[in-house]
């Protein structure tokens, strides 16, 4: 018998339990399935590992420290830390399976109830994976590598580092829960001038480090289907989002569905609203460009607004897009990969994504195409039309 590799319910992303938490409050009866997908090629993973896995999740419940810490946080609220009190995962609610030498994972139930299954199975999967890899001198490839990282950061920074702020994202697709502590103790006790939190409650907990994060796709993508119209949903996504958390946790996702259509929606009322908007497909500078456009054309002075930058980042393509934002933007950068699975082999990239709400499809489009996620290509098409 392995030893379960998530021990606590906190061992998580932030804006899980803040997704959660509107789940609970506004959409408590809301239906959902979710499906994995690895883009990275085969898993070398039994199925028999998985369940075992999935099934040490239900043993977990949030302790009272937990909870007390929970409550701690501004945007959180005690009815909520309530019905934490008696939460607990149910392992019947996931399928796991091989088809056609692959392996299918898909989890169904009530939204609130299922929710945090998406980062545990991932970081699951991505440590079952890496254990099959990885040798004895994984940790000391990694911690080397690590290292030349900062020292590279550093001198380049050293010169000119004001405003340059970075984030641990890298719970998900992680190489061990050990490892990104590790991580994120080595960066807090290196560069604490620019390592300002990380994604993951366990570890803030742990470290006293900020947790950081607002909303994933999952919280646009249900809205395609609880939306009374499809061509608000974003819109009205956001806005719900809004009326719980005004004036925390104001940083919007834009490539649910494209970064076009994103800033259609994207009307005065809603950009003076939140602070700024996360970046996670697509050209960086690019994408920067257009919402700085946009902002102008708003009459918004975008230099107080943040612009989160989150996918397949180094810190040499950080620099690259703190530098040419300068003094444009507020940058910072979600870290995950490049800093807690870079041990000397590939790291798995792998998702899970909803696919369904209430019975109807749900989709991914993201400003790259590789990233979509749906199992309905009719309804694909049909957000392709509406959102030209």
């Amino acid at each position: 018998m392995s030893n379960p590799i998530i021990t606590s319910l906190l061992d998580t992303d932030l804006y899980k339990y803040t997704m959660q938490q509107l789940m609970v409050l506004r959409y408590p009866t809301a239906q959902a399935r979710m499906a994995f997908r690895c883009r990275s090629g085969q898993l070398d993973i039994a199925v028999e590992e998985l369940q075992e896995q999935i099934e040490w999740l239900g043993e977990l419940r949030l302790s009272e420290d937990e909870l007390n810490w929970l409550a701690s946080l501004p945007y959180i609220e005690q009815k909520f830390v309530d019905w934490l009190s008696d939460f607990r995962l149910k392992p019947e609610s996931v399928s796991v399976r091989e088809q056609n030498g692959e392996l299918a994972i898909e989890v169904t139930g009530n939204w609130a109830e299922i929710t945090h299954f998406e980062i545990f199975l991932l970081a699951i999967v991505s440590e079952s994976q890496c254990r099959s890899q990885s040798e004895q001198e994984s940790e000391t490839v990694g911690m080397a590598r690590l290292q030349s990282k900062i020292d590279f950061l550093k001198a380049n920074l050293a010169a000119d580092g004001e405003g340059f702020r970075l984030v641990d994202f890298g719970t998900r697709r992680r190489f061990s829960r050990e490892w990104q502590q590790t991580v994120v103790e080595t960066l807090q006790l290196q560069i604490p001038e620019y390592f300002v939190g990380t994604s993951n409650l366990s570890v803030a907990m742990k470290t006293g480090l900020t947790p950081v994060g607002t909303m994933a796709h999952e919280w646009l993508q249900a809205h395609q289907a609880l939306s009374d119209q499809l061509h608000s949903s974003q819109k009205d996504a956001l806005t719900v989002w809004l009326k719980e958390y005004a004036g925390q946790l104001g940083v919007a996702l834009t490539d649910t569905i494209s970064m076009k259509a994103f800033l259609r929606d994207f009307d005065t009322t809603l950009a003076e609203a939140y602070v700024g908007i996360r970046h996670d497909s697509g050209d960086p500078i690019e994408w920067g460009e257009q919402a700085l456009m946009h902002y102008q054309q708003l009459g918004i002075d975008a230099s107080h607004k943040q612009f989160v930058f989150s996918d397949k980042l180094d810190f040499k393509r950080a620099l690259q897009i703190h530098q040419h934002f300068s003094g444009r933007a507020q940058t910072s950068f979600g870290i995950g990969t490049y800093l807690t699975n870079d041990m000397g082999f590939p790291a798995p990239n792998i998702v899970l994504k909803l696919v369904e709400v209430n019975d109807k499809p749900v989709a991914k489009l993201s400003d790259n195409p590789d990233k979509v996620m749906c199992q309905d290509e009719r309804y694909v098409q049909t957000l392709r039309k509406l959102f030209g």
